[in-house]
């Protein structure tokens, strides 16, 4: 059987988050942390900052880890 991450939804073949998700504990990086390399990962395939950001954002919000977060939450404008 194949979950995903429940972070960035990476196909792994067990547990709730894959390994680019955790930190060196196996605890889910913070927020900010998984915010920022998720948007390095979108520009690196081309896209603008701005494009980036926007996209990640949308992303993490169909994301079980960060859906009602109060990070993405503040960065969406929902506070």
């Amino acid at each position: 059987m194949t979950y995903h991450c429940e972070s960035c939804g990476m196909p792994i073949e067990s547990g709730v988050y894959c390994c680019h998700c955790v930190d060196e504990n196996g605890d889910l990086q913070d927020f900010e942390t998984r915010f920022d390399r998720m948007v390095s990962w979108q520009e690196r395939r081309g896209a603008s900052r701005a494009d980036a950001e926007r996209q990640t954002l949308a992303y993490m919000a169909t994301m079980p880890a960060w859906a009602g977060h109060p990070g993405l939450r503040a960065r969406l404008g929902r506070d």
